[in-house]
């Protein structure tokens, strides 16, 4: 029986790589983007995630024409206006970088969440992957990107403590430098001084979203926060290249905060 996955902000970038691997994968999968597309083999479906209404509509498509959703992953993410978002300090922005950065890139996957862990309990199964990155850890982009991503950390912790038992697990991920095709498009060999090299794919990280979906310990993970390169070293994943992604946690000062990092490292030890 085919699984079936929501990965929001699915038309371009992380998204789209996750989902195109969850394609090849035998995934049935649906993307959300503000203009309906998606990759090759995926069920495009047009959604604004500030509008709850949209989004419950979503949700209940994938309702009326599957047996239930396996896994939700949390991408859909919008930028600030103008590259200045991302270098100019706080106080030299404008106070509504909050309505893209908080309320897209964190409050629109709570809402997501809630839907999805309605669907998900009912059926004692699921996972709910959230996009994070290690801007949690240590100064990344800007004061609001921490924020946001160091909120979904948070909720997926707290999530995971309301979900056990039930059979659904809540994780967050960070993810390292990803070549995308922007970033590859400038025909760099490195960016903030981290190597394009080793890098991750989009795709990449969608096979290791489809691998941790299938482990048979996933609920141990519940409600932590995981490094994707990592958990590709784990699983025995690489990018399309066959190269090995290498992990920020030494560059960013250390591993994820939840659960706390003294258990994140006796956890990899």
């Amino acid at each position: 029986m085919s699984r079936t996955a929501l990965v929001t902000g699915g038309s371009r970038g992380v998204g789209q790589g996750v989902a195109t691997a969850l394609v090849a994968a035998g995934w049935t999968v649906y993307v959300t983007s503000r203009h309906g597309t998606g990759p090759d083999g995926t069920i495009a479906l047009a959604c604004d995630h500030t509008d709850d209404d949209a989004v419950a509509e979503v949700f209940a498509r994938i309702e009326r024409d599957t047996d239930g959703l396996d896994l939700l992953v949390n991408n859909a993410w919008a930028a600030p206006r103008g590259f200045g978002g991302f270098s100019d300090r706080f106080w030299e922005r404008p106070v509504d970088d909050w309505d893209t950065l908080i309320d897209v890139g964190l409050r629109a996957h709570y809402v997501a969440s809630v839907h999805a862990a309605r669907m998900m309990v009912a059926r004692g199964s699921g996972l709910i992957a959230s996009i994070s990155s290690f801007g949690s850890r240590g100064h990344l982009h800007s004061v609001l990107y921490g924020m946001s991503k160091s909120g979904l950390d948070k909720m997926s912790f707290d999530m995971g403590h309301e979900l056990s038992g039930t059979g659904v697990t809540a994780v967050s991920l960070w993810l390292g430098l990803i070549r995308t095709e922007l970033l590859l498009s400038l025909g760099i060999d490195e960016f903030a001084g981290f190597s394009l090299q080793r890098a991750e794919d989009p795709e990449f990280v969608g096979r290791v979203i489809d691998a941790l979906a299938g482990d048979p310990d996933l609920g141990d993970h519940n409600g932590h926060t995981l490094v994707t390169a990592e958990l590709g070293v784990g699983y025995g994943l690489a990018n399309n290249d066959g190269t090995t992604p290498d992990s920020h946690r030494e560059a960013f000062g250390g591993g994820p905060l939840f659960p706390p990092a003294t258990a994140a490292a006796e956890s990899l030890g």
